[in-house]
């Protein structure tokens, strides 16, 4: 995929209804979605389980856009194949998740997928520095990880330091956690262009009633302008 720093409204389809994952995806998407974000949580790195990799290739059948799967896990390095034979587009590790992320995003390009890094809200900025030069994507949570629907964290400066030191540099920036309305003007302004949102996405709507995705991704736009 060819690099733009246009702000992307990722849809967490852990909002969605787990009983029709293929056709929230299609729906989501019909009605605006830039890519889909799809959180793996192991209930070891974090206190929730969630999807393995036969789940997201079973996914990716029903994604026509981008496939941005976020790890929430920990080991990582032996699951890496496993997601991209799953047909990952990117694949975002965490930077707490082991010792050497450096060889873990290494790992994730050679496996021939886009690689993330991202950080805790209790994690410093500088933790990624000397990783940006194999990130395709820093992802600051701006909450703390393992469930959705929670209150928004401040992690605008470091946001903005983030983008300081990226440059001109092709490396998306990624916000996840309580964004909405309200939030994403701020994530936005300090320099983030992906934008992962699940709750205020998915509200109000269903496979059989979709218009609402719409209406609120576009609420989320409207407020950036």
């Amino acid at each position: 995929m060819t690099f733009d720093r246009s702000v992307k409204i990722a849809p967490s389809i852990l909002s969605a209804d787990f009983a029709d994952f293929g056709r929230e995806i299609q729906a989501v998407e019909v009605q605006g979605a830039d890519w889909i974000h799809v959180d793996v949580m192991d209930g070891h790195f974090v206190p929730n389980l969630t999807f393995g990799p036969p789940a997201v290739k079973a996914f990716r059948k029903h994604v026509k856009t981008f496939m941005d799967v976020h790890l929430m896990i920990s080991p990582v390095d032996q699951y890496i194949e496993a997601y991209a034979e799953a047909g990952t587009d990117m694949l975002t590790a965490h930077v707490e998740a082991g010792a050497h992320p450096h060889r873990t995003l290494q790992a994730i390009k050679a496996a021939g997928m886009q690689a993330g890094i991202a950080l805790n809200p209790g994690t410093p900025a500088e933790a990624v520095r000397e990783l940006l030069p194999l990130a395709d994507m820093v992802l600051v949570m701006t909450v703390n990880p393992g469930f959705g629907g929670q209150k928004f964290i401040d992690m605008t400066a470091k946001i903005r330091t983030i983008r300081d030191w990226i440059g001109d540099r092709p490396i998306h920036i990624q916000v996840d956690g309580g964004v909405d309305p309200n939030t994403a003007p701020l994530v936005v302004n300090a320099g983030a262009d992906v934008l992962v949102a699940g709750s205020a996405v998915f509200r109000g709507g269903s496979v059989e009633n979709p218009a609402p995705y719409g209406e609120n991704m576009r609420a989320i736009r409207a407020a950036l302008a």
